[in-house]
């Protein structure tokens, strides 16, 4: 074994061959010296001859004259030059495999020796055999005593054997390539290691959240919970309850029941007409909400808080739905069915199909101007009165009412219908009509329904959305949700009824109502179609794109804001209004700017008010109630130590609705609550300067 060829062997060997040699000084260098060292048995090669394994080497090494050595000084630097020579000078070669594998063997032979046989480490120097006997010879008794090397008495394992008899000289010797092999194996050895006190750590932790599965991803954490097999387990039947639209005893209920994490079907009879007729049969009234567990009427928001409050809800729950749901209960709405209403046709559509059919639509020339498919004004009198059988005074009356129903218009929009060379056009012909996102192919031929019943059905729907696909307090919308859902197919349906309202009855008031109500359903129905832009040129396309036909006239975001609500503005940043004179809308627009409109809008950003639809008899309560929600929010923040006040940009944006600063935080002063109020009361009372500064506007949909 390599480590019995140790520096105090190598010395006392070396000493025999200087003998021979004819004692040379024992300082002189030895070069050109090549030692093959085998971890079995030692044979040292030199080039003036060296210790052989036969017996005629063994006797010659027991003849080494030893009393050659003057003193122990002496021979402790003869011992270490020649040790220090070995460390310089040993090379062992492992190129060869099967050296290897040898070298594994002669290990195993070493440790299987018994610890008596080896004796101490301090005193056995050297093992030989002699007629097959082995034999110990001690080194001279006044030479440095060599010390076991490590490992020994207590046999190395396998790692710390190639560790340990590696030596110096093989390191350094060895190319640099299988350094950095050996290295980066010891890395990848580590980072398994670490992978798999991982995987331990990831299993202690899903042992600790038995309930809980929790995903971290980058910027984003998820957590699942498991659900409660036992709960699902027994509740086999269905809770539904019937509701309305904006009732507070409904709201209360549905978070009720989101609290516990039950699953329940809601019936909204404003979104689905019919259902009314049921509700009715089921319970003998028409108030809601009414609880159904099963098929079993349970009572409305009074009973149910008096079985929460008896802390017996949870077995009572579970007796009334341990069973499966019979088909006589309430059934859930189904997707893709509309409630059966009976549609009366306008009385001029027989008079209309007739002029599409004989009215020859051509391109002609007008003004200088090419105008595309239209027809001559004499062209449907004459064939008015042909078919009819009427005189030129009726059918010009004729032509007038299909000009107010929207059926028929100038092509410039000069006027209704006048008998003489004027050019009309079909309402389907318009050029605008391919951009609007509520024409589907035709006209609605039906009789119109009024702006009224239109606006409060697209009310009713609309909030029946909101709660059931928005946070609380409305901030964030689920757009994805929302698109899926039968309510909003029913509104996509609904808007059709637009195309020739007659929103020139409308009063003021509902007049308002009607338009805050259409821009906030237009900006839920362009985030699903189109989803929320992101750069100052998508948002001008967003805004001003995205087209409903109502009235016969077509509506962009834009044009409900600035045209109608702000009487004909300019928005920021842009130098012409959205009418120019002579422009039908403009009888519209409503008379006075009122600048709460600003807190009802909601473009689907996260810094617009939140999302909300009005009545058009508290409209104007509503839309205070909104600017106090907006500016107890985040609209206003009041730094006393700089005497800075942050408002929303909103407010810099529309200044001219707003008036001046000073004027803004006047105004400003019967929205905000008493805090903030008498924070904004000492600034501006104490004849210092205030600064306004206005916080960055946060385009990122509202989600």
């Amino acid at each position: 074994m390599g480590s019995l060829n140790g520096d105090g062997i190598a010395g006392y060997d070396m000493a025999g061959e200087y003998e021979r040699k004819g004692e040379k000084n024992s300082k002189e260098d030895i070069s050109g010296g090549y030692v093959c060292e085998n971890f079995s048995s030692s044979e040292i090669f030199s080039d003036g001859g060296g210790l052989n394994s036969d017996d005629s080497g063994k006797q010659e090494a027991k003849r080494c004259p030893l009393d050659m050595i003057k003193d122990s000084q002496e021979a402790m630097e003869f011992d270490q030059q020649f040790s220090e020579i070995e460390i310089e000078k040993r090379h062992v070669p492992v190129e060869d495999r099967q050296d290897m594998s040898i070298m594994t063997e002669n290990l195993n032979e070493v440790q299987n020796v018994p610890l008596e046989d080896l004796g101490s480490g301090a005193d056995t120097a050297v093992s030989s055999e002699t007629n097959g006997d082995e034999q110990i010879v001690p080194p001279h008794s006044q030479l440095p005593k060599p010390e076991a090397p490590p490992g020994l008495l207590n046999p190395p394992s396998m790692e710390d054997y190639y560790r340990v008899e590696r030596s110096q000289s093989l390191t350094e010797n060895l190319p640099a390539i299988g350094k950095y092999i050996r290295d980066r194996s010891n890395s990848l050895s580590a980072a398994i290691v670490k992978r798999i006190s991982s995987f331990k750590e990831s299993d202690e932790s899903k042992s600790k959240w038995n309930n809980v599965t929790e995903f971290n991803l980058s910027g984003l954490k998820v957590i699942v919970k498991q659900k409660d097999e036992n709960r699902d387990f027994a509740l086999k039947g269905r809770i539904s309850f019937f509701s309305r639209s904006n009732c507070r005893d409904c709201t209360a209920v549905r978070l009720f029941f989101r609290e516990k994490g039950l699953k329940f079907v809601e019936i909204n009879v404003d979104v689905y007409p019919s259902r009314e007729k049921e509700l009715m049969e089921r319970t003998g009234t028409s108030s809601v909400p009414q609880i159904f567990f099963n098929e079993k009427f349970f009572g409305g928001l009074v009973a149910l808080n008096s079985l929460r409050n008896s802390g017996d809800f949870d077995r009572r729950l579970t007796e009334m739905l341990g069973r499966k749901c019979p088909d006589d209960a309430p059934a859930p709405p189904v997707y893709g069915f509309d409630d059966y209403e009976e549609d009366t046709t306008d009385e001029m559509i027989a008079i209309v199909r007739v002029l599409r059919q004989r009215l020859p639509i051509q391109d002609r020339l007008m003004k200088m101007k090419i105008v595309n498919n239209c027809f001559a004004g004499a062209e449907m009198l004459e064939v008015m009165i042909q078919h009819f059988d009427c005189g030129r005074k009726k059918a010009i009356e004729i032509g007038k009412q299909l000009a107010r129903k929207h059926f028929i218009h100038h092509v410039f929009r000069e006027h209704d219908f006048e008998a003489g060379n004027h050019f009309y056009r079909f309402l389907e012909h318009e050029p605008f009509i391919p951009r609007c996102i509520n024409f589907r192919g035709s006209t609605n031929d039906s009789e119109p329904k009024t702006a009224a019943a239109v606006g409060q059905r697209l009310t009713k729907i609309m909030s029946a959305i909101l709660e059931s696909y928005t946070s609380d307090d409305r901030r964030h919308v689920d757009y994805m949700g929302i698109s899926n859902s039968e309510e909003f197919r029913r509104y996509v349906n609904l808007v059709q009824d637009l195309h020739r309202v007659d929103i020139l009855a409308l009063s003021t008031d509902e007049k308002l109502a009607f338009f805050l109500n259409l821009y906030n359903a237009m900006v839920i129905h362009a985030v699903i179609r189109g989803g929320r832009p992101n750069g100052v040129i998508d948002r001008r396309s967003f805004f001003s794109d995205f087209q409903y036909l109502v009235g016969g006239n077509v509506y962009s975001l834009n044009i409900i804001k600035n045209g109608i609500l702000r009487n004909n503005r300019r928005s920021p940043y842009s130098l012409m209004k959205p009418f120019s004179n002579g422009d039908k809308r403009l009888e519209l627009a409503l008379p006075k700017v009122n600048p709460l409109i600003h807190f009802g809008l909601c473009n689907g950003t996260r810094s617009s008010p939140s999302v909300r639809f009005f009545s058009p008899k508290g409209v104007e309560a509503e839309l205070r109630c909104a600017a106090r929600e907006f500016f107890q929010r985040d609209g206003i923040e009041v730094d006393l130590d700089k005497r800075t006040v942050h408002l929303s940009r909103t407010l810099k944006w529309f200044n001219a609705d707003f008036g001046q600063e000073k004027e803004v935080l006047k105004w400003i002063m019967d929205y905000l609550d008493a805090t903030k109020a008498g924070l904004l009361t000492h600034l501006l009372s104490d004849g210092g300067p205030v600064n306004v500064a206005y916080h960055n506007y946060d385009w990122s949909v509202n989600s």
